[in-house]
């Protein structure tokens, strides 16, 4: 098979020159720009005839990435590629699964049949998937899920001693259940009532019987942080050890960082599926691995 030709969307350079020496990959720069009126540029400047083509975009601010990664991937096809796959180590528009107010888009069913007849396959991690069971469901390419888990809990074994792991609520039960299991380490979910995209309100832990423990919160998202926050919150007034708080994907919306930052953590530590200054964990093996699989 002929080398692949491995393209990031811009911002996704430092992912994309990974993935190209973990799997022998040739790594192409597209020329992209925006013209005066906001519209977007895009040209490849290889030969593409009869190569596999990996474009590399994850997708959180989806909205502006949009565009451009469909111009990469029909440019793509119409130089002679053989397959276009897509890997997106963030997936976006998988919360808005349901209506849950009249009227509203079906956001994560929409975007998936935007997406799916531009590429012959997708690799991401740990897309958010909770009325949706599979991605199958809605996307119409094959897909391939990874898992972060066992990676967030070989950092927490090098890093961390005697954790306890906490998770924010019950759609977390399972996930944080694997990452325990991982870390040798026991873990507590806890109940979370969401008031608004703001507010969130979780309930107090078992505190006086993780007392010598470190509290180690794992989420998978990290976005507004509020959950984060109030729980840390509750550990400090129980006089619990500061605790480490953990991510996936580190979306962090305006100014969360920073507010995450005030509560006092031990650590932030989140994987590089989203390019943050908290990322320690790095995942491009898996995804590598993942692609030479679909290429076969």
């Amino acid at each position: 098979m002929n080398t692949p030709i491995i393209v990031p969307l811009p911002g996704n350079d430092e992912m994309a020159a990974s993935l190209a020496r973990r799997i022998g990959g040739e790594m192409v720069l597209p020329v992209t720009r925006a013209f005066p009126d906001g519209e977007t540029y895009f040209k490849l400047d290889v030969n593409l005839r009869g190569r596999e083509v990996v474009l590399v975009c994850t997708l959180d601010r989806p909205d502006s990435k949009f565009l451009p990664l469909v111009f990469a991937a029909e440019t793509a096809r119409d130089l002679g590629a053989a397959r276009v796959g897509l890997v997106a180590p963030y997936l976006s528009y998988m919360r808005q699964d349901r209506r849950f107010q009249p009227g509203e888009a079906l956001s994560a069913k929409i975007f998936a049949s935007e997406l799916s007849p531009h590429f012959d396959w997708l690799v991401t991690i740990d897309p958010h998937l909770h009325r949706v069971h599979a991605l199958g469901e809605i996307f119409t390419m094959p897909t391939r899920v990874l898992h972060a888990a066992p990676a967030v809990s070989a950092w927490i074994v090098d890093n961390v001693q005697d954790p306890v792991i906490i998770g924010p609520d019950s759609e977390s039960a399972q996930w944080v259940a694997e990452v325990a299991k991982g870390a040798r380490a026991p873990f507590v979910v806890l109940a979370k009532i969401r008031k608004g995209d703001q507010d969130v309100e979780v309930s107090v832990p078992e505190s006086s019987k993780w007392r010598d423990y470190a509290p180690v919160l794992v989420d998978d998202i990290i976005s507004t942080g509020r959950t984060m926050i109030e729980t840390l919150g509750h550990l400090r007034h129980a006089k619990l050890k500061p605790a480490v708080c953990m991510g996936v994907h580190a979306i962090f919306a305006p100014a969360a960082y920073e507010s995450l930052l005030a509560a006092r953590p031990a650590r932030i530590v989140t994987t590089n599926t989203v390019k943050h200054p908290t990322n320690g964990i790095d995942i491009s093996a898996q995804l590598a691995d993942a692609i030479r699989e679909v290429e076969l």
